[in-house]
């Protein structure tokens, strides 16, 4: 990845090599730095400046979708969600590998935010989808403790007090994850509309075996498959905030269900 406004971020984070990656093998994501960028530096006025010139460009290709495509444009409009999760991905990428959680928290949760609202306007892609969804999840469930999720280590910049986000960034996040396990149903739902997607080599072994056939419903098996995954959307940041107290309570929980001999009614606060 390279960009005139890097001005330096990207040649001091290079992409990693496979012995730098994340040992998430659902995340695919890159190593961290070992130091957060210094807050005012230059690197990390060119992470920011880089993070936002790429999600405007990713707001741009979005808005295009629903204009004309005039012979000279620029910038081209999106006509899958994969493209729409791949560029997603590659700017998490960056947040995840500079190891600034100034940048990274509110940058993840707009980029969280973003994803809902696109996968409205595209058939849906469930291998691209639930791929970026997993690669949220490791993110998030991560930041809320302050520790990787998979390896333990303490990620850069969080304190040492056990908890990573703010109470005011898990209840964004909360709002955020109950949001699209909704949407992923709906989305997902749309049957008669699925693309097709060839599965690209980065996907793990598990990955597209747990995904396979997805390209079509009809099978009972394929069916389960797809199930799972959309039960799985934020499954580890679903957990993590529960630690902190920001339970996720089902619908049929707060309006109150009859389980066994008992009926029980949540409040809906």
């Amino acid at each position: 990845m390279t960009s005139s406004n890097a001005g330096g971020f990207l040649t001091s984070l290079p992409s990693p090599s496979p012995s730098t990656t994340s040992t998430s093998s659902t995340s695919n994501l890159p190593h961290p730095r070992q130091h957060p960028l210094k807050p005012g530096s230059q690197k990390e006025d060119a992470a920011r400046r880089y993070v936002e010139a790429r999600l405007l460009h990713i707001s741009r290709r979005y808005a295009k979708k629903f204009q004309p495509e005039l012979e000279n444009d620029e910038v081209r409009g999106y006509t899958n969600m994969k493209d729409v999760c791949k560029d997603l991905g590659d700017v998490v990428d960056v947040l995840w590998l500079s190891g600034t959680p100034n940048l990274q928290i509110p940058n993840l949760i707009n980029i969280a935010s973003l994803f809902i609202t696109y996968i409205t306007a595209f058939p849906p892609a469930p291998l691209a989808t639930f791929r970026f969804l997993r690669k949220l999840d490791h993110v998030f469930a991560s930041m809320i403790r302050g520790v990787d999720r998979e390896s333990g280590e303490r990620l850069p910049g969080f304190g040492f007090e056990g908890r990573g986000m703010s109470r005011t960034d898990m209840v964004r996040v909360k709002s955020l994850v109950e949001g699209t396990r909704v949407g992923v149903v709906e989305y997902m739902g749309r049957v008669g509309e699925i693309e097709e997607e060839e599965e690209e080599s980065e996907v793990s072994g598990s990955e597209a075996e747990g995904s396979a056939g997805v390209g079509g419903w009809g099978d009972m098996e394929e069916d389960s498959d797809l199930e799972m995954d959309v039960a799985r959307v934020y499954e580890f940041t679903l957990v993590a905030l529960n630690e902190f107290g920001f339970g996720f309570v089902p619908e049929e929980e707060r309006i109150g269900i009859q389980t066994g001999s008992t009926t029980r009614t949540t409040g809906t606060g």
